[in-house]
């Protein structure tokens, strides 16, 4: 019998950390970190030594070249692609941070590496876990909430100078976007993963708060597949930080706690339309079970999907949903027009959505 136990590799030390802490400590009967890779050997050594984690890699390469089962990837975003086509390819599980790629492209490109894979694939989407999300989706997915309406999505978060003094921050061909792809990309998955997909959006980016080549300001209407519409905003100059989701249907409304980055760990606000509708969800919720919030509960589902005892909770597919958002954005606020989703591979963007005069820096 496959052991219960999988061994993994986090690269990237910076948010790898923070996997460890959420994810791996806690799963401690599912997981063993038996290594760490980056290219810093001070921070390296640093995190090794505070989990006491013997394997210590600065080449990617020569962690491939090991038994080690799952490769968690944790690397800035301009590096994802080749690291997650390295790995299946080497027959490893791999995990890795959004942004997943850097084009829709890629994106395919990846789940072609899938197909012939022997591992599995999970990108990171962790704000989908908690009690306040799991029972707002529980409701809609039963049916009780009824007819969806509309959905309001604000990320209004605050980054200063300071946060961009990081050399591969704010730039185009490192970061391969701002705010829509390493912040509301979040909670525009939350709308998508509780209301729907998108048929057409029509949005507006820009460069308002900090002197960065990629944008910090985003707004969008959006039309969703079921009809229903949806706004969607983001700033990184808010003074107060917060998320905030609200979604109408005919018979409840919902609405989220502001927890800037954990948005679906706290009970959510839950209006029924009647007394009659608030005694079927009473009834739906009851004897509910604790989930917990962002990385504990997504990688323990991976874990089940290991053992074949559920499906991967992320996948490539939803990876591509939310990079369509993000190259609708950046066609959108360039053409002035509505983008139609799904975008197939001929659309102007497919290749790439980074602008033409950063686009070779990206490219090497």
């Amino acid at each position: 019998m496959t052991n219960e136990i999988k061994t993994v590799a986090v690269v990237g030390c910076g948010i790898g950390r923070s996997h460890l802490i959420e994810g791996y400590v806690p799963n401690a009967d599912k997981y063993k970190v038996v290594a760490l890779c980056d290219l810093n050997p001070e921070r390296l050594n640093a995190v090794a030594d505070e989990f006491g984690i013997e394997g210590r890699y600065t080449s990617f390469d020569e962690l491939l070249k090991t038994d080690v089962e799952i490769i968690d990837i944790c690397t800035p975003p301009m590096v994802h692609y080749s690291q997650i086509i390295a790995a299946l390819d080497a027959g490893k599980h791999v995990v890795c941070e959004k942004p997943l790629v850097g084009s829709l492209a890629q994106l395919d490109d990846i789940v072609a590496a899938e197909k012939r894979a022997k591992g599995k694939l999970m990108p990171i989407f962790q704000y989908r876990y908690g009690d306040g999300i799991e029972q707002v989706k529980k409701i809609i997915d039963s049916g009780l909430a009824g007819t969806p309406y509309i959905a309001t999505a604000e990320t209004l978060w605050k980054r200063t100078a300071e946060y961009y003094a990081v050399p591969w921050r704010g730039k185009w061909a490192t970061e391969l976007g701002g705010v829509l792809m390493t912040h509301a990309i979040h909670i525009h998955d939350i709308v998508t993963y509780l209301m729907g997909p998108i048929a057409g959006l029509f949005g507006r980016v820009a460069t308002r708060v900090n002197d960065i080549e990629v944008e910090d300001c985003i707004s969008a209407s959006c039309e969703l597949e079921s009809g229903a519409l949806a706004s969607l905003t983001a700033t990184l100059g808010s003074q107060e930080e917060i998320s905030r989701i609200r979604l109408a249907f005919s018979n409840v409304t919902f609405e989220s706690d502001h927890e800037p980055y954990s948005p679906g760990g706290k009970l959510w606000r839950i209006i029924p339309a009647s007394p009659e509708v608030a005694a079927q969800i009473e009834a739906l919720l009851a004897n509910w079970q604790h989930v917990p919030p962002r990385f504990q509960t997504q990688m323990a589902r991976f874990h089940d999907a290991l053992m074949g005892r559920g499906p991967v909770p992320v996948t490539s597919a939803d990876s591509r949903r939310a990079l369509e958002i993000v190259t609708a954005f950046y066609h959108s606020s360039e053409t002035h027009t509505e983008v139609r989703l799904p975008i197939p591979a001929d659309h102007p963007k497919y290749q790439s959505w980074v602008p033409a005069q950063f686009r070779q820096e990206a490219a090497q």
